[in-house]
């Protein structure tokens, strides 16, 4: 969920970004995206990264019509838990 809810913030997000934001080696949401695509929730792109002068690529990492679906319902559901009050959708 916490990747969802980086992606949501952000838009998009970079594989490397995500590890150093949320603290993981950078296997650990390698295998977590991984997962998140077979779900729908996320889409990844392979690109070259102007940033570097080598043929490396970085891949960067957003959520789709469907990921927004879900993390949108998983906030309301704490949203509710904790009694706060409902928020619009932000797409």
């Amino acid at each position: 969920m916490r990747p969802c809810a980086l992606l949501r913030a952000t838009g998009v997000a970079e594989f490397t970004a995500i590890a150093a934001i949320l603290e993981l080696s950078e296997a650990t949401p390698s295998k977590t995206i991984r997962n998140l695509i077979e779900l729908d929730y996320v889409v990844t792109v392979k690109q070259a990264s102007p940033a570097r002068a080598d043929a490396r690529r970085t891949t960067t990492a957003a959520l789709t019509p469907r990921g927004h679906t879900a993390i949108g319902g998983h906030l309301a559901a704490l949203r509710e838990l904790s009694g706060e009050a409902p928020r619009k959708p932000v797409h």
